[in-house]
């Protein structure tokens, strides 16, 4: 499987999607008696799930989307490195192809008609997940993602700033092989740029003031 290139680029990205697109936050909020997409902000990830129906709800649906990334890429990255030769450009292209996918299918479940959540907690499951290259940039971007949501107490705020400390932490931790793991690069950038356009309308409201703050579940003020 290792070497088939219509298995590592086409099947097992498409499998990833499949279970990225588990709307895990639409069936929590359902199970609950509350249409999600109807209540609060309308996303269907975790800090709405929270706001809509509770606190540990929303910490589940933060971990069940984690880990929709983070299976995908443990799983196939495990059995890439059975290869003596790992990692090829075929074998970064396989790895990051299920991880988009996973994203993607978050982003743009079909179960949702091609809606979907912001990809936050898929994509930080999927940079764990690609150990070692971005498991140890992922966790700084955590840290990070921590530290500024606690602060200014906006998860969208912290969501941002952590994604796009993702890039230059990933330069500093692993600039020594940057030029064999430039799709990794590349990826990571794309990843970035698509949670930024994800969280354009947090953008607008964080600047309108507006922006919904932890604890908070109506508008401010």
């Amino acid at each position: 499987m290792t070497d088939n290139p219509v298995i590592l680029l086409a099947v097992l990205p498409i499998a990833a999607y499949v279970i990225g697109s588990t709307p895990f936050g639409v069936m929590i909020a359902r199970a609950k008696g509350v249409d999600l997409r109807k209540a609060g902000s309308g996303n269907v990830g975790a800090t709405n799930v929270g706001r809509a129906v509770g606190k540990r709800w929303g910490c589940l649906c933060f971990a069940l989307d984690v880990a929709k990334g983070l299976a995908p890429a443990l799983a196939v990255g495990l059995v890439l490195k059975r290869d003596g030769d790992f990692p090829t450009l075929l074998h970064q292209f396989a790895w990051l192809g299920v991880g988009f996918g996973a994203i993607a299918g978050h982003v743009f479940s079909f179960w949702l008609k091609f809606r979907g959540g912001k990809g936050v907690a898929t994509s930080m499951g999927v940079v764990i997940g690609i150990y070692p290259y971005f498991t140890w940039p992922g966790l700084c971007a955590l840290a990070v993602w921590i530290l500024v949501t606690l602060i200014t107490r906006y998860v969208s705020l912290g969501s941002i700033v952590a994604a796009m400390s993702f890039v230059p932490l990933l330069v500093v931790l692993r600039w020594r092989e940057l030029a064999s793991l430039w799709p990794l690069l590349a990826f990571a950038s794309v990843v970035v740029v698509l949670i930024v356009i994800r969280h354009r309308s947090n953008i607008a409201r964080l600047l309108a003031g507006r922006e919904n703050k932890i604890a908070q579940s109506g508008p401010p003020g």
